[in-house]
């Protein structure tokens, strides 16, 4: 954690009725050793596990619990507390809370405090498992994080306090403070603009078959949350991949790989860096069919003739090559044999600053799967090789890609 991001910032803590409230009072100390000043909104439910004495007492500042008090509400009332803080970071975010703040609801301390700030906001959600898996409960966390000025950190997995395994304990008290020094924190990818390409492209034969193939977008979308939160603004052109964390992102939808190079086209020359995941479909039927092409009434071969798509990356690239400074110009080669070897050719060819190598039937690595293991590529220096989660490794090319705008390559 970067703790001079915290000097001198004023944070609320909105504590949520939960059992991890009592691990509130240990991030006031956590937030407040790092050189914020810290005070502290309770809802009801918070006050039958911790009291309001103890966040006094660790504060040094009075606790709004009650909106409907005069005394406090004339002191330090939640239209007072949401224009002093820089921050706000409720923990824990009960599902309830999660819930009532989606809503828009101004029922406690806590959300109507919350309703009235303007800035950025860290949820640390801590629940039992079942209730953290609900669909409602995933659905609110979704459109809160739509709004770029919500993050969230956790939560963590494990022994829960009910006795249940599984996701739903609130994340560590260094990390929730980590979080919230983050939203402070310039990144070393401040003020750029990436644009990436992920998922699929498909191709349609007719109105029910479609040419395409397994990707599901995560590796992508991986490297748009990564570039995000490391403070680039990120726009992703995304295939058809069905449900995906969009929030803080511009997300534009797409189907085929037409649509994909028309948006690309059009944006590729403002970027700083353009990141191509996406695995285009390489042909599309010569025809479409406007209605279901039925089966002939003789057994036998069909013929269907291909024509190619458009190259995605060669097309920017060279839309980009004659510029003075132009982005950095990433590609991706999932290959199943010889891979270096057509990824160094790929990189050559397509006038790239950097590929992204992998082999696609290697376990751990590929389509659909939670980890990869990537060789990344550039015109100088030696191969880099990055293994682990798509998250961890989506962070790992990030930190090995210049951020500079740079004259054209080769």
């Amino acid at each position: 954690m970067d703790a001079s991001a915290l000097k001198g910032r004023r944070i609320v803590v909105g504590v949520g009725g939960g059992i991890a409230a009592y691990k509130a009072c240990e991030l006031v100390r956590e937030l407040q050793r790092a050189g914020a000043e810290v005070r502290v909104a309770m809802t009801e439910g918070a006050r039958q596990f911790v009291t309001p004495l103890t966040f006094q007492a660790l504060s040094g500042h009075p606790v709004l619990t009650d909106y409907f008090d005069p005394s406090q509400e004339g002191n330090f009332g939640h239209l007072d507390l949401a224009r002093w803080a820089h921050a706000f970071v409720i923990a824990p975010a009960t599902a309830d809370l999660l819930a009532r703040l989606r809503a828009g609801m101004a029922n406690d301390a806590v959300t109507t405090s919350l309703l009235a700030f303007r800035g950025p906001v860290v949820l640390a959600p801590a629940m039992n498992v079942a209730m953290w898996d609900n669909a409602m409960t995933q659905e609110n966390v979704a459109a809160l994080l739509s709004h770029s000025r919500f993050s969230m950190v956790g939560p963590g997995a494990g022994l829960l306090a009910c006795g249940d395994v599984g996701e739903g304990r609130l994340a560590d008290v260094p990390a929730i403070a980590a979080a919230v020094a983050a939203r402070f924190s310039p990144g070393p990818l401040a003020g750029k603009r990436v644009l990436l390409t992920a998922g699929p492209t498909r191709e349609f034969l007719d109105p029910v078959r479609f040419i395409s193939n397994p990707s599901t977008g995560k590796m992508g979308m991986a490297l748009a949350q990564a570039a995000r939160e490391l403070g680039a603004s990120v726009t992703v052109v995304l295939g058809p991949v069905g449900s995906v964390d969009r929030s803080g992102l511009e997300v534009v939808d797409v189907v085929t790989a037409e649509e994909m190079a028309r948006e690309v086209l059009g944006r590729v020359a403002e970027a700083d860096v353009f990141i191509a995941t996406a695995a285009v479909s390489d042909w599309r039927p010569e025809l479409r069919a406007a209605q279901k092409v039925k089966k002939g009434s003789v057994d036998g071969p069909e013929t269907l003739r291909l024509v190619r798509t458009p190259d995605v990356l060669a097309e920017a690239s060279r839309k980009v090559s004659g510029q003075t400074r132009r982005p950095v110009l990433v590609g991706f080669a999932a290959e199943t044999e010889r891979v270096l070897e057509h990824a160094r050719e790929k990189l050559e060819r397509k006038g790239l600053d950097v590929i992204v190598a992998n082999d696609v039937t290697a376990p751990g690595a590929g389509f659909g799967t939670d980890t990869n293991r990537v060789t990344v590529l550039t015109r100088t220096g030696a191969p880099r090789e990055l293994q682990g989660s798509k998250d961890a490794v989506a962070r790992g090319i990030l930190e090995l890609l210049p951020v500079e705008r740079r004259p054209s390559a080769g």
